[in-house]
């Protein structure tokens, strides 16, 4: 294993995600200002965000998988520069200006854009740490990955903090994005797509048929490479445990995104959180989710199981969207937040399991799948949760429940983890 171009990689996820996360605080000001000026409470802004996340997920349900399949073939490198480079042009419009028109011009190429640069990155990182770090020690490096994530995330909302302006938070972030592309393209090395572990191929596999496989990939025509809907079934079927952990993300994805969809304008309705508000409150989560996967899961992975942390993750989950959802007071959301040093353990694990399930040159593949069921619960996500908040924030709620959407996907990961729980019961003791 090479330490240095996993570094490269580390710096080249943080670089992105620091100007990804770095907007979020501003973007629910910046759209409530755009869309219905002066109010706290927009039901139109919801609805806008509802539908963008299910157009960003019908594409990305597409997009995913062919990625992850085209970077098996052709290497992480070259298929994660495109996406990077992508990424950029949405945030320069509002780097420029947030009056309406430009916020619109902003929301339908931010929408195009996002098909294929949301979770592409994370996408081709995992699978690029899968190339070069033995099985052993997969879920621990999924942790730091994700733990650079969670630096990243509370770096960008720290500097948020306090940034003059809206305007110099977008101008920031596009600057960020520009660096990261370059220092991706400059230092981050191919990656190795024989797997660190050349132990796993066959003893007879010879470097004449290691050569003439890749020229014959070379060869290939890319619409070769596109994966039919019968390729991610077949992968879907290859084992028990995929079909589970493929059912497991895209609940828990389910659950994450009805949180993720509701809570900014819930908190903006009720407790009348602002941009700075909204970053303290991600620098708690970024905290919460550096302990966790940086500290805790490495300590943690030598001793437990993948399926136990992901157990673990999804129950406390749980009680963290339940907490959000029955918030009576600002302390309880920061509170209940805290709760993140547990609940992220989920996805660190869950991209583990499904590593181990394939071979050395399916790991985007496999990936890529994964990353596509989550994407269909971005569909499937606005279509309950944004008439929900909606109506619940709206003065024609049925009953005074601001936090029902919550409690919704509070009880979509509650339901599942149940379900979890009795498969690995059934499968381990047969009962």
């Amino acid at each position: 294993m090479n330490t240095t171009t996993l570094s490269h990689l580390f710096v080249t996820v943080f670089l992105f995600n620091f100007s990804h996360f770095m907007v979020i605080p501003a973007l629910t000001d910046v759209s409530l200002a755009a869309i219905c000026p002066g109010k706290d409470e927009c039901s139109l802004a919801i609805y806008l965000t509802g539908v963008q996340q299910a157009v960003i997920g019908l594409g990305s349900l597409v997009m995913m998988p062919l990625i992850g399949n085209l970077s098996d073939r052709y290497g992480r490198k070259i298929v994660l520069t495109f996406p990077m480079i992508l990424a950029i042009f949405p945030t320069v419009i509002l780097a420029y200006s947030r009056e309406e028109g430009f916020f619109y011009a902003y929301f339908v190429l931010k929408t195009l854009t996002s098909m294929m640069c949301d979770g592409t990155v994370i996408l081709l990182a995992l699978a690029y740490v899968a190339d070069n770090v033995p099985e052993q020690q997969r879920a621990s490096r999924f942790g730091i990955l994700s733990g650079i994530s969670s630096c990243s995330f509370v770096s960008g909302n720290l500097l948020t903090r306090f940034l003059p302006s809206i305007a110099s938070v977008f101008q920031v972030s596009a600057a960020t994005a520009m660096v990261s592309v370059i220092y991706m393209r400059m230092l981050l090395p191919e990656s190795n797509m024989t797997p660190a572990a050349i132990n796993v191929t066959t003893e007879n596999e010879t470097t004449d048929e290691c050569l003439l496989e890749k020229e014959n990939i070379n060869n290939r025509s890319p619409l070769c490479t596109i994966p039919s809907l019968h390729d991610s079934f077949s992968l879907l079927k290859s084992s028990w445990t995929f079909s589970q952990a493929a059912i497991v993300a895209f609940f828990n994805m389910l659950g994450d995104l009805g949180l993720l969809s509701a809570l900014l304008y819930y908190l903006k309705a009720e407790f009348h959180f602002d941009k700075d508000q909204f970053s303290d409150l991600m620098i708690i989560y970024g905290i919460a989710g550096i302990i966790s996967q940086m500290i805790l899961m490495p300590v943690l992975t030598r001793v437990i199981n993948e399926e136990k942390l992901l157990a673990t993750g999804l129950a406390f989950n749980c009680i963290h969207i339940s907490l959000l959802a029955v918030a009576w007071n600002s302390w309880v959301v920061y509170a209940a937040s805290m709760l993140q040093i547990l609940s992220i353990f989920a996805g660190p694990s869950l991209r583990s399991i499904v590593s181990k399930q394939v071979g050395p040159t399916e790991q985007g593949k496999a990936q890529g799948c994964i990353t596509g069921l989550c994407s269909f619960a971005g569909i499937v996500s606005p279509l309950i949760f944004s008439p929900l908040t909606a109506l619940f924030l709206s003065d024609h709620a049925p009953f005074h429940f601001p936090g029902f959407s919550l409690m919704c996907a509070a009880f979509t990961v509650v339901l599942h983890f149940l379900l979890f729980i009795h498969k690995i019961l059934v499968k381990s003791i047969g009962i």
